[in-house]
């Protein structure tokens, strides 16, 4: 195993997940409080699983989003 491709490789899914994810939150936050569902003040909690199936890897998250 080449360690410093494998370290490259799991930094790039980590990039491309954690700026996904934010776009796909704030872009869920925006219009939750267009409709009205939310009024901009809240804590949202907030849960991911990171699974990988070859490896038999699963692992929760928990934590929360404050808007204010």
């Amino acid at each position: 195993m080449n360690e410093e491709t494998f370290n490259l490789s799991i930094r790039k899914f980590l990039k491309k997940v954690g700026v996904g994810s934010q776009w796909e939150i704030e872009q869920a936050v925006n219009k939750a409080i267009e409709e009205g569902r939310l009024k901009g003040d809240e804590t949202l909690p907030a849960h991911m699983t990171l699974e990988i199936g070859d490896l038999n890897l699963k692992i929760d998250f928990d934590g929360s989003v404050e808007l204010e």
